[in-house]
């Protein structure tokens, strides 16, 4: 972190505190200077970015105020789906949000894409470009099916920060997250069975239930501390029901990481009745805290628990380079890899391969987590002040996504179809339910770069959200 947003970081977090209040006059520029042994230019540019997130405003020939705020939204109640199994729905709207990555004019706050614009990640394109001057034969040619030796080196070698200890041939690589959640799910579940999720959900993985014809149980799911334990007990005990897919850290799209002790009541309630656990860990190495949270597959000590994860949300979508670590269901999850897939593009494999063996991943691990937590300070800043009071907004400790929840008396999907007239996109949050709740929430994706476009997007459709809100 540089001086400037050393200084903007302590001078937020004293707003924040109270100690300098709303309409208060900060130190001058001088001073400030003076007090913390920093240039005038350092404290101007601490000074700009606590402007971009409206925590202050300047005066002509005054100086700096602490711009008036609106209280800090509380967190979303936990969620109450109905607990009984259903069958999956919204998959025409799911069809209609993934097409419109299409449409380039459009702004993608329902998206769940990162941001691939930082330097950080220009030594990949060194590695694909070196790759393809060198080894032109090998990376046309066919690759066996849990993937190249070099990687699974590498993504066992990562999985350690999550004190996960796996060897390379636990591994199986597969074409990203997606692949892996859809092999972990055929390799534990069939046509009729049941299965356990949280609620909200990633509407990827309900999409693929639903093609396999699986039904769920949505389970309550708190947005600071998860999947409720004692709702997924008492599901167990009524239903038979096959697995539990979670995604425990850094969720999507809640954002919360799940406590330790938690996650080990879940493996436990797993042991005791059972079952597998498909855990998602896709946005897991983007936690804001370090060392970043355990796994439950570090737990495990009987092969019950199939983690999934790529680099889709830690590099860029379109490497389509993940992995699942299927435990005791090895031999199935490389049969439904074969009959799939086969073997995963040998390029990309190679790249990000050397691109983690090189140290660049880390360096650019950190820098994200970084971007996005800043990210969020300004996204929740613009929400706070666009948008109508009564919201509920959740506090992610990693990502790029938050949960936004308005008062139930607004409907946002018929406000998301006047949004896109606009080019503005999001993800209105029935996508996120089995059985298509949540029409009053949305997912926000504070990955995009925070700009006067931006802004305006975000400001236009807090006006909309209050104008049915008052017309309500």
């Amino acid at each position: 972190m540089t001086r400037y947003q050393h200084l903007a970081t302590l001078l937020a977090e004293r707003i924040e505190q109270g100690l300098y209040r709303s309409g208060e006059r900060l130190p001058s520029v001088r001073n400030l200077s003076s007090e913390h042994g920093v240039s005038i230019s350092t404290v101007q540019q601490a000074y700009h970015i606590l402007e971009d997130r409206q925590l202050i405003s300047p005066q002509p020939r005054s100086g700096y105020f602490v711009t008036p705020q609106k209280s800090q939204p509380p967190v979303p109640a936990l969620t109450r789906p109905a607990q009984r199994p259903v069958e999956i729905t919204q998959w025409d709207a799911v069809l209609e949000q993934l097409t419109g990555r299409e449409d380039a004019g459009s702004i993608a706050f329902g998206s769940g894409f990162p941001d691939v614009t930082q330097a950080t990640i220009k030594p990949l394109w060194r590695e694909m470009s070196r790759i393809v001057q060198h080894q032109e034969s090998e990376i046309l040619g066919y690759d066996c099916i849990n993937g190249k030796q070099v990687l699974r080196e590498q993504i066992a070698r990562l999985m350690l920060d999550s004190r996960c200890v796996v060897t390379p041939d636990d591994i199986v690589v597969t074409t990203g997250c997606h692949e892996a959640l859809s092999i972990a799910i055929r390799a534990v579940c069939e046509a009729g069975d049941i299965v356990a999720v949280e609620s909200p959900c990633f509407h990827g993985t309900m999409q693929m239930l639903r093609a396999f014809g699986i039904k769920v149980v949505e389970i309550p799911t708190d947005s600071e501390t998860g999947i409720s334990v004692e709702a997924l007990e008492l599901a167990l005990e009524q239903w038979p029901i096959k697995a539990v897919i979670l995604v425990p850290t850094c969720n999507n799209p809640l954002g919360f990481i799940m406590p330790d002790a938690r996650k080990k009541a879940v493996l436990n309630l797993a042991q005791r009745f059972d079952i597998a656990i498909i855990e998602d860990d896709v946005y897991g190495e983007l936690a804001y805290e370090y060392p970043r949270p355990m796994t439950i597959k570090s737990l495990d000590v009987d092969g019950r628990v199939l983690l999934c994860s790529s680099f889709s949300k830690t590099l860029a979508p379109g490497l389509r380079v993940g992995w699942i670590v299927p435990g005791r269901y090895f031999d199935r999850a490389m049969h439904m890899k074969y009959i799939v897939t086969g073997s995963t593009t040998t390029f990309t494999q190679m790249a990000v391969a050397e691109f983690v063996r090189n140290g660049h991943y880390h360096r650019h691990l950190r820098r994200m987590r970084q971007h996005y937590q800043r990210n969020l300070d300004i996204f929740t800043c613009w929400v706070r002040h666009y948008f109508p009071c009564g919201i509920c907004v959740s506090r992610p400790q990693g990502g790029f996504l938050m949960w936004i929840e308005l008062p139930e008396e607004i409907d946002i999907v018929p406000i998301s179809e006047v949004l896109r007239q606009h080019n503005i996109r999001i993800a209105v949050g029935s996508l996120l339910s089995a059985s298509g709740k949540y029409r009053n929430c949305m997912r926000l994706n504070y990955a995009l770069p925070f700009n006067t476009t931006t802004e305006t997007a975000l400001r236009d459709m807090g006006e909309l959200i209050s104008q049915v809100f008052e017309n309500s």
